[in-house]
């Protein structure tokens, strides 16, 4: 499985001035900081939402890509088809770990919501690699947002699920979660 970034729409600027709007101030001029980039992914502003990325799995088996598509808020997906009437092939004779395409267009917020429930520990690990997958290729265009998609638990600052996988009694929870609070309240 590989996953590649396709692209990027709304600029950092454009999200700087619509929040600008919200707040009854003029456009500004200068690319916002990446510490604003961070404090307002972390405030979750709705200007953020305008930020999208595109991106593509490749070889994703068919279970792993439907655990993507139950997230439906502020993304799209395209998966290619396992029609029989497409493929000459009998869907009912497909695996579910048969090897598709999926290709995605998410806003950074649905980025943040994606990762806090496909990052968690007790998700399958399979859907955890393709995520992290994702994550790798946004790295460096977009390291405020990279920084930010975190587990529910570090989202949080602790652990809800029933069955608790025990990560956050560890000393490497305390330091991803201070990592993640870092600048708030600065």
């Amino acid at each position: 499985m590989r996953a590649k970034l396709l692209g990027i729409k709304g600029t950092w600027r454009e999200v700087a001035d619509s929040a600008n709007t919200t707040i009854h101030m003029e456009a500004g001029e200068k690319e916002p900081s990446s510490k604003w980039k961070r404090r307002m992914l972390l405030c979750e502003h709705s200007p953020i939402r305008q930020h999208i990325i595109k991106c593509k799995w490749y070889d994703i088996k068919s279970w792993v890509s439907i655990h993507f598509v139950r997230h439906k808020i502020g993304i799209e997906h395209w998966v290619r088809t396992q029609r029989s009437d497409r493929t000459k092939i009998d869907r009912d004779d497909l695996p579910q770990d048969n090897l598709i395409e999926h290709e995605f267009e998410a806003n950074t917020q649905a980025f943040i919501n994606i990762s806090r429930k496909r990052l968690c520990r007790l998700a399958a690990e399979e859907t955890r690699e393709a995520w992290q997958l994702v994550l790798e290729q946004i790295k460096d265009s977009e390291p405020e947002l990279y920084n930010v998609c975190v587990p529910d638990c570090i989202y949080r600052g602790w652990c809800y699920e029933f069955k608790s996988c025990g990560f956050h009694k560890t000393e490497a929870y305390q330091e991803k979660l201070s990592d993640y609070r870092s600048e708030i309240n600065e």
